[in-house]
């Protein structure tokens, strides 16, 4: 005892019984191995034995520590174990496998110390051995739980970015394009397809999928007996571990799957949401994916694929409504801009053309429009090929003949919809339509159909009656203009045309008028009745018989004038008409003339350019403004002078001043100076005005006398024969030329310049041919030139029935080559010597 009473820790411990040293030693809760330097085992304790199944004499002097080891470990122990054995002098936990006398592994850890004599040289290696197989199965769980956790996040986040897809994904199309793609970032399938369920048709419709090989990948009735259309009425998980499996409850599917070389697959249904009780489910679509190799879901995987499938099933449901809801809207925009253009035609045909236009193909693939009303049997179509014309026809009578439409008639072959266009009871025609069925809505684009040929036969409806009403105007319109224009007398020509407004229905007030008042004095006015209509027309023809009424040969233009004023004094609505008159001596070729608030007359002699005629002006008809004198002015004419009256509706337009127009017109006048008298005042509308204007035009163009010589250039156009023939007929009557030389000279002249036409000017449409006529007392001689290249076969001069027609007409034919052909052609006149 110390000195305080305590114990003496100085002195040694003695327990209650003695432990043997060797006890401990062989039976320590751990394996000691003493071995030499080259690694033989030269002890070895009892614990390490009963771990290892081995005999002490089996391993004393025989075996050597890494002898024990895997082939693997046996490596690591001469590549890592021994050099840092012997350059460190000891090791600690290096985790080792022993194999057991049985050849099964012990997982170990081990720790070495070497032992080292005088010198420093290595003596022993005393190695301690842990048996960590307890270690071992806790790190694999430990393992195993971590890789469950990292595949459980990543499954997540991958689930998380396709809720996130899904949310982005407005149109149906793109939500199963979204679903189409999950299972393989998050379960490793190997391929996967996407049904949906078309309600309207009850059928699941293919829709996508990343391998169609995979099976029977197409459209099916959701009655049928296959393992999708199952799922899709049952509304729960199908997990199909193997073909087996498959083979007892889903055949096709065993055979899809053997075929494919999968041995897993999935049916998940997509479902607004959980399964209720009372309801049952909403199924929307069907994924199914597949594994090539059999695989067992965990549950952790089982419920994230439920989510997967209803986090879809409500995208989907969303997606359908904004799809729908997207449709309705263009469909609101397609009928409205479609009545909109349909307005802008005024014509059924137009319309009818129109309406084809516009639906293909922005809704069919192929339309037509055959109406019963207007012209017979008209039928506008466009598209791809048309369907079969027999069948199209007796689906065309039968949707006449029930006013209503003809829809779904796939089954016979046709694949259009038939829509009877009906107004007030009355089918119009019919608008057959080819298009892909709406698998989402069917009764919303029936009702779209239905709306549209509402539109369109109230379209056409107005269309047509919109023609009768401006045929019915137009009638009466050309009724009130003068249609017995004097003609046949070789002292003068008169041209004329009139041109309604385009777009409208009303009678125009614009008229022209030519007369004789005696046998040698000719009358021409052009005049414009204010306002439109009934009362207009009634009142251009007044004006017009007013005039040939008061017209006489003591009176001129101005004395015609004045009684005009006093009749706008009896009939109000001829007030502030406008009036150009003017009178022709055909004896003296003297013009005098008097405008009443109208345009200016456009005079064209043979040598000058045209001329403003813009003396003799004063006010409107019945004008009490202003000066009412009116004055007249006169004008000597030389022979071919070309007198021009047309109303305002020629030259006015609200996008340029009136002066441009003048001048517009003054050119064009002049280009055509030389242009036969046939044809020229449409000519001039076309140029000036086109089809497509807002008033009416009427023109009026008077040639005074016969040209002693004849010039006239046409285009290089076939159809500018006719008119030259029939300016140079009246030509040469005029200059009192025999019939039969008439005849002669316009035959050989028209085969001249068909010869300069083929042949001079076959690659040139632009090209000019000129022709010269000149009359003397014995004879008329016509040249016809052409600066075109006769090359070529069949362009020889000297051969050909055209040149034999020209030489068995003429008396004399000369040709001249230069750089071009002139053709010179000389005929006798009857009576005249062939000296």
């Amino acid at each position: 005892m110390s000195e305080t009473g305590g114990p003496d820790v100085t002195q040694e411990l003695r327990l209650p019984w003695d432990d043997d040293p060797e006890d401990l030693y062989e039976h320590a809760p751990c394996g000691y191995l003493t071995t030499l330097p080259d690694g033989t085992i030269v002890r070895v304790n009892e614990t390490f034995l009963v771990w290892t199944g081995y005999a002490r004499a089996d391993l004393i002097g025989h075996r050597r520590f890494r002898d024990l080891l895997t082939p693997g470990d046996q490596i690591y122990h001469e590549t890592h174990y021994a050099p840092l054995l012997s350059m460190q002098g000891e090791v600690h936990e290096i985790a080792l496998e022993v194999v057991r006398e049985d050849g099964r592994r012990l997982p170990t850890l081990v720790n070495s110390v070497m032992e080292r004599g005088p010198g420093h040289a290595p003596r022993l290696i005393r190695t301690m051995v842990f048996n960590a197989t307890e270690r071992r199965s806790y790190e694999r769980e430990l393992l195993t739980a971590r890789r469950t956790a990292e595949d459980s996040e990543r499954r997540v986040q991958v689930l998380q970015q396709i809720v996130a897809d899904l949310a982005a994904a407005p149109t149906e199309a793109e939500v199963a394009e979204a679903v189409l793609r999950a299972p393989e970032p998050a379960f490793e399938a190997a391929s996967s397809s996407i049904y949906v369920v078309d309600l309207e048709r009850d059928q699941l419709v293919a829709v996508a999928s990343t391998d169609p090989t995979t099976g029977n990948w197409d459209d099916m009735p959701r009655s049928s007996g296959r393992a999708v259309a199952q799922v899709a009425r049952r509304g729960d998980l199908h997990v199909i571990g193997s073909v087996a499996e498959a083979e007892q409850h889903f055949p096709d599917l065993a055979e899809s799957m053997r075929r494919s070389g999968r041995n897993t697959v999935v049916l998940l249904p997509l479902t607004t949401g959980p399964a209720d009780e009372h309801y049952g489910v909403a199924v929307l679509g069907v994924l199914a994916f597949s594994f090539r190799e059999e695989r067992t879901l965990s549950d952790g995987e089982l419920r994230v694929i439920r989510l997967l499938g209803q986090q879809a099933g409500q995208a989907l449901d969303r997606a359908r409504l904004y799809d729908a809801a997207r449709r309705r809207e263009e469909r609101a925009v397609f009928l409205a801009e479609t009545s909109g253009a349909l307005d802008e035609e005024h014509r059924l045909l137009q319309r009818a053309r129109r309406l084809v236009e516009l639906v293909v193909p922005e809704i069919a693939d192929w339309a037509a429009v055959r109406l019963q009303v207007g012209p017979a049997g008209l039928l506008e179509d466009a598209g791809g090929p048309p369907p079969d014309a027999g069948l199209l026809a007796e689906r065309v009578a039968e949707a006449v003949e029930a006013a209503a439409p003809v829809f779904a008639v796939d089954g016979d072959g046709l694949g259009c919809t038939i829509l009877p266009l009906t107004v007030r009871g009355r089918v119009l025609g019919t608008l057959a339509l080819r298009m892909a069925p709406d698998r989402r809505d069917a009764a919303a684009e029936r009702l779209f159909l239905a709306d549209l040929a509402d539109r369109a036969g109230l379209a056409l409806e107005n269309a047509r009656l919109y023609e009768q009403e401006r045929a019915i105007a137009r009638t009466l319109q050309r009724s009130l203009l003068a249609a017995d224009v004097p003609g046949g007398d070789p002292r003068f020509a008169v041209e004329t045309y009139y041109q309604a407004a385009a777009q409208d229905l009303e009678v125009g007030g614009d008229w022209f008028d030519a007369f004789l008042i005696t046998s040698n004095k000719l009358a021409v006015v052009v005049g414009d009745v204010v306002g439109r209509g009934i009362d207009a027309a009634t009142t251009m023809g007044q004006l017009r018989s007013a005039i040939r009424a008061l017209a006489s040969a003591e009176h001129g233009p101005a004395r015609l004038l004045e009684q005009l004023d006093r009749f706008c004094e009896r009939v109000d609505s001829a007030r502030m008409a406008t009036v150009v008159y003017a009178e022709v001596d055909l004896l003296s070729s003297e013009l005098s003339y008097a405008c009443a608030g109208h345009l200016p007359p456009l005079l064209h002699e043979p040598a000058g350019s045209p001329q403003y005629l813009l003396q003799a002006r004063s006010a409107p008809l019945g004008s009490r403004a202003g000066d009412r004198r009116r004055t007249e002015h006169r004008v000597r004419l030389s022979a071919g002078s070309r007198l021009l009256l047309y109303t305002d509706g020629l030259v006015e337009r609200r996008t340029r001043p009136i002066d441009r127009g003048f001048e517009i017109l003054a050119r064009e006048y002049a280009r055509r100076g030389d242009a036969p008298l046939k044809g020229l005042t449409g000519g001039l509308a076309d140029t000036m005005v086109g089809r497509d204007h807002a008033d009416d035009v009427c023109l009026l163009c008077l040639t005074l006398g016969t040209e002693e010589r004849l010039e006239r250039s046409i285009g290089a156009d076939p159809l500018q024969i006719a008119l030259l023939r029939a300016d140079l007929r009246g030509w040469l009557i005029g200059h009192s030329v025999d019939t039969d030389c008439v005849n002669a000279v316009l035959l050989a002249c028209s085969e001249a310049v068909a010869n300069a036409i083929e042949h001079g000017y076959r690659d040139d449409p632009f090209g000019v041919v000129d022709v010269a006529a000149t009359v003397s007392a014995d004879a008329v001689e016509v040249r016809v030139t052409d600066r075109g290249s006769w090359r070529g076969p069949g362009t020889d001069l000297v051969r050909g029935r055209g040149l034999q027609l020209i030489e068995d007409s003429m008396d004399e034919v000369f040709f001249d080559r230069g750089e071009g052909t002139t053709v010179t052609m000389r005929r006798h006149r009857e009576g005249a010597s062939d000296d």
